[in-house]
């Protein structure tokens, strides 16, 4: 059961295992934006909106700290993807 468990994808995105992310933790990596940097976890295009708490659960876990003191990964706007007609409309309404 563990050898699946580690098997599980924690990132859909970028395809990044719960194995992998266990291996970050085991190497001393100790907080979201380190593992999204080695890992590119929170990189896809839902910028980590589904991954972000399971890594944040992992790190909790490992570390015996709660889940708010895990630190939060750093986001760049958009944080949502938006579409280019979106930008193109706001350009043009201000551009008149």
């Amino acid at each position: 059961m563990e050898n699946r468990d580690s098997e599980t994808i924690v990132c859909r995105c970028e395809d990044v295992t719960r194995e992998m992310i266990l291996a970050c933790i085991a190497d001393g990596y100790e907080t979201l934006d380190e593992i999204k940097r080695v890992t590119r976890a929170g990189m896809g295009p839902c910028q980590g909106r589904t991954c972000r708490q399971l890594i944040a659960a992992e790190l909790s876990r490992h570390y015996g700290v709660s889940m708010e003191e895990v630190l939060m990964t750093t986001f760049r706007p958009p944080a949502k993807p938006i579409s280019l007609g979106v930008l193109a409309d706001a350009y043009a309404s201000e551009n008149g």
